[in-house]
């Protein structure tokens, strides 16, 4: 009876039986009864998220699924723990178990934290920041209401409890909730193409879409002032870089002699969702994934095959796409043209440890050793090295015309102000660089073209930054010196570097039509 006794004197019934079973209130009110089920429905629902959504919300509607079933399970576990700890138990259990449950994912956002660079502080953030603004967030203040009704329905109350917050700042953190998931669920869009009234161009094209890929629906981006126009797609670097918006600002003028089509690859940007599973992150998936979109294209424009331009990375997949099917595309236009993703980076290693013992910066050159010579085990070294490229290209100013039209599209960092990606692929555009970076740069590291594209069966044309980093263009050039192809061409530019095709977009504009059309479009033959 003592203990019984002490277990009544922590609680206090107002309000009558529970059910009207005297013998389960008494149950249910003791703490060890309700820390347990408050505990257990966070913990459960956090492992079960764990398993649809490894790597956090991928899009809109898994967002506000989440921020709801979070409510609602914060709700639970307020009603079933009516005290204030259960707005810190109920998300530690939620967090924890969904760690858990997501252990074998891999990728900087997900991995075990490393906060020893920006780039490790950036990671952290994209995958729990983001996780406890929309999910830890609604769980917690779904707990807060819980108490309140926990206090006031069920009959159980703390003796001496103090509110959980005042009533103002429940609305307001509600609202601010609310106005949170309506930014969410805001739609991403791409201007169309005006008229010199302002009118949207008739018989233009300007939208955003899903297209199914190799399994997985992935977005593309397509502009241009008449379907009549042949295909122009645009392949992006990285992997996992996303350039829909810079494509929509800076290529705008070829917008009247091409349709331009934007993609954002298999678990890049706006097709983050299509991450998983990660067994489909391969090579061999992306080049497939080219084609079958090249097809997609040639069937929607009634066209025999497309051009293909490839930046960075994209440079690698487009040379690798043509190579297996040639038959689906005109002719190849490479900038920032990648060659051996290996012997690129073991001369990027030497030049950072030169540009240390230059500048007497010890704490470069001890980090560099530290990495080791590549490939790099660890992804955040290659990140770490691609914020050194801005030492390491040689002096150059960009023509007016590119900082002008870059200037007044205010595009922001990564292009994550375009008005193509909504508040969720917002993130997605940098955590998915992370991501595919981390799964895809191993596959890279065999390849060589000097020695594994000795030809190619359709025109080639190379956009050739003269300021490029010397461990990319030397080898670009070695390449090109070499390789066999129906037509070569290739255009230097003394005041570009590495996205040449983007810094040029005027000059490379004339090319295309004045050139490339001509020499392999059969409208021009």
């Amino acid at each position: 009876m003592a203990t019984r006794t002490a277990s009544l004197d922590r609680t206090k019934m107002s309000r009558g039986p529970v059910f009207g079973l005297p013998l389960l209130q008494f149950i249910w009110s003791t703490e060890i009864t309700q820390i347990a089920v408050a505990v257990g429905i966070s913990a459960v629902a956090g492992f079960v998220l764990s398993k649809g959504m490894p790597r956090g919300p991928a899009n809109s509607v898994q967002t506000l699924i989440l921020m709801a079933v979070c409510l609602a399970v914060g709700l639970v576990a307020g009603t079933a723990l009516p005290s204030r700890w259960v707005i810190l138990l109920a998300p530690l259990a939620h967090a924890a178990a969904y760690e858990l449950g997501r252990i074998s994912a891999v990728g900087p956002t997900v991995d075990f934290p490393n906060l020893d660079t920006s780039y490790g502080v950036l990671a952290f953030a994209l995958g729990r920041g983001f996780h406890a603004i929309v999910g830890l967030l609604p769980l917690a203040y779904g707990a807060s209401l819980g108490v309140r009704v926990g206090r006031h329905f069920l009959s159980v109350q703390e003796l001496g409890s103090r509110p959980v917050g005042g009533w103002v700042f429940t609305v307001v953190v509600g609202v601010a909730l609310l106005g949170l998931a309506v930014m969410i669920a805001l739609p991403a869009k791409t201007p169309p193409i005006l008229d010199p009234d302002g009118r949207p161009l008739p018989g233009s094209v300007a939208e955003l879409t899903m297209v199914p890929l190799g399994g997985h629906n992935q977005a593309i981006m397509i502009r241009g002032h008449s379907v009549d126009n042949p295909v122009l797609l645009y392949l992006s670097g990285g992997p996992g870089q996303t350039d829909l918006p810079y494509t929509r600002a800076l290529l705008q003028d070829m917008e009247k002699d091409f349709t331009i089509v934007g993609w954002d690859q298999r678990g890049t940007g706006k097709s983050y969702a299509a991450f998983e599973p990660v067994s489909t992150m391969t090579l061999d998936q992306a080049i497939s994934d080219t084609i079958e979109l090249a097809d997609y294209l040639r069937a929607r424009f009634d066209e025999e095959k497309v051009y293909l331009l490839g930046e960075s990375w994209g440079s690698t997949l487009g040379v690798l796409a043509i190579q297996r099917q040639p038959d689906r595309f005109y002719a190849f236009i490479g900038s920032g043209q990648m060659v051996s993703q290996r012997e690129t980076d073991r001369l990027l290693y030497r030049d950072v440890l030169d540009l240390a013992a230059r500048t007497g910066d010890k704490a470069l050159a001890q980090k560099m050793l530290a990495y080791g010579e590549p490939p790099y085990t660890d992804s955040l070294a290659s990140a770490f090295v691609m914020g050194q490229y801005d030492k390491l290209y040689k002096p150059h100013t960009p023509p007016q015309a590119y900082i002008e039209r870059g200037t007044a599209a205010d595009l922001g960092p990564w292009g994550v102000k375009g008005s193509e990606y909504n508040l969720v692929e917002k993130v997605n555009v940098l955590r998915a660089g992370l991501d595919m970076f981390s799964v895809m740069y191993p596959q890279l590291q065999e390849l060589d073209f000097r020695r594994d594209v000795p030809s190619l069966a359709v025109p080639v044309y190379i956009m050739d930054g003269a300021a490029e980093l010397t461990s990319r263009r030397s080898l670009a050039l070695e390449w090109y010196g070499q390789l066999d192809a129906p037509i070569k061409r290739i255009y230097t530019f003394e005041n570009s570097a590495h996205t040449t095709a983007y810094e040029q977009f005027e000059a490379f504009h004339k090319i295309m039509k004045e050139t490339v059309l001509p020499e392999t479009y059969p409208a021009n033959g």
